[in-house]
């Protein structure tokens, strides 16, 4: 039996569904279009350089000057970025919210930008329940770097083996373990509930 005594949520992909596709199935008349796009153009690398604190306008001015027969394309990645959540992950808000009512201190630490993360914050109310958060926008550190995940251990005291990490990208989970962290790497709301109590937490 651990002695657990917090769990950090990362909160895209495990508490909101976020995906660029979301937005670009509207845009692209064929899957492969558009998944050739998301490959090759507005990568998963290039938008986590904004979620380490570079501004939209810069980054989309320097992928336009790049692609510019993709210009108008690569401005709606940031012009309509709030088409890319489609709501909470509805069965991991309530293991959120059932860990919350118990007690149970719940931190967050996410990869997201400071331009965008405001608008999630106000849209979602389960985002004002935290004990904590650390966004990598606001810091200019990014997940996997340990320097954020001891960001968020200094600035609340916490002890990573007496604490969970969840995080549904598989090298931001094993940083956290790295750390010390009993590290769940998330895959749906049901293997989290059973690796939660396998870790002796009531849920």
């Amino acid at each position: 039996m651990k002695n657990i005594k917090s769990v950090v949520f990362d909160i895209g992909g495990v508490l909101i569904d976020w995906n660029p596709r979301h937005l670009f199935r509207k845009v692209f008349d064929n899957e492969e279009e558009m998944e050739w796009f998301l490959t090759n153009i507005c990568t998963y690398e290039w938008n986590v350089q904004q979620d380490g604190g570079k501004l939209f306008s810069v980054a989309t001015a320097e992928l336009q000057a790049k692609y510019p027969e993709y210009s108008d394309k690569i401005a709606l990645y940031y012009d309509r970025w709030e088409e890319m959540l489609n709501g909470e992950i509805k069965e991991t808000v309530e293991i959120f919210r059932k860990l919350k009512s118990d007690g149970m201190l719940i931190y967050a630490l996410s990869n997201w930008s400071h331009e965008a993360f405001p608008v999630a914050y106000n849209r979602y109310d389960f985002m004002k329940e935290f004990d904590g958060l650390v966004v990598s926008g606001y810091e200019k550190l990014l997940k996997p770097d340990h320097a954020i995940y001891r960001v968020l251990m200094e600035r609340y005291n916490i002890i990573p083996s007496e604490s969970v990490y969840i995080d549904d990208n598989k090298p931001n989970a094993d940083a956290a373990a790295e750390l010390g962290f009993h590290s769940i790497h998330f895959l749906s709301p049901d293997q989290l509930r059973a690796e939660l109590k396998e870790l002796g937490v009531d849920i």
